[in-house]
């Protein structure tokens, strides 16, 4: 589980850059957990999400659906903020 409400990914640069973690959520069917997060230092408020493990592992969302999904739950939480 990520635990604090920050992370560390590494740009096309290969420069790790600190994001801001919004929510994550677990999707049972799928066995996968997810992380939803952006850069708080960019203007256009971009969101990114990715798949991770317990220790804390990034993995890229590779389907369409599950994009679909992510989508889905993002939506969810814009309504509720």
């Amino acid at each position: 589980m990520l635990d604090s409400n920050t992370m560390f990914v590494k740009d096309e640069d290969g420069k790790e850059v600190e994001m801001e973690i919004l929510f994550t959520f677990e999707n049972e069917e799928l066995k996968k957990q997810y992380v939803v997060f952006s850069d708080p230092n960019d203007e256009n408020g971009e969101v990114f999400a990715s798949c991770y493990d317990d220790e804390g592992n990034l993995y890229p969302i590779e389907t369409d659906e599950e994009w679909e999904m992510v989508e889905e739950v993002l939506g969810a939480f814009n309504e509720e903020e």
